[in-house]
């Protein structure tokens, strides 16, 4: 395989940017932000469309649609959501110049590589459709495996 996620990401073909999506399902979590230092913490409430076994959006197509303030990330967006994307996202890993975890899928060639190293939201998240919003706070995680290899 060659080394194309390596390129800057404005080079990438649309196949190629979704490639990099390591599958985690952290993006598809409900984020606080506070308001006074911008901070932003995770939760583990996730949108009512992850399937919280594959970490995957349950109608990608159509996310835009069905979620109104879900992101389609692009290269043209990117430097917006780094804030809220987490430091082993792939895109703001490559938005930085800074290499893959080798867990990633693109280096391990295996989809479940993030399951097994702990970083995606798998048995992790519960949806929205369970917590009212107004708890979300009670919902606050920091994961240890945040900056793992």
């Amino acid at each position: 395989m060659s080394d194309w996620w390596q390129q800057p990401l404005e080079a990438l073909n649309p196949a190629q940017w979704e490639a990099l999506c390591d599958g985690c399902g952290r993006c598809c979590l409900h984020k606080l932000e506070d308001a006074d230092t911008g901070e932003v913490f995770y939760t583990r409430v996730s949108c009512r469309y992850l399937d919280n076994d594959s970490c995957r959006c349950k109608d990608y197509a159509n996310r835009s649609t069905l979620v109104t303030d879900c992101i389609t990330l692009d290269s043209g967006n990117l430097d917006a959501a780094l804030g809220w994307l987490p430091a082993t996202c792939a895109y703001r890993l490559r938005a930085r110049g800074e290499a893959l975890y080798p867990w990633h899928p693109l280096l391990s060639g295996d989809p479940e590589s993030v399951h097994h190293a702990g970083i995606s939201v798998r048995g992790r998240a519960v949806s929205e459709v369970h917590v009212p919003p107004d708890s979300y706070e009670e919902h606050i995680v920091h994961w240890v495996q945040e900056e793992t290899e």
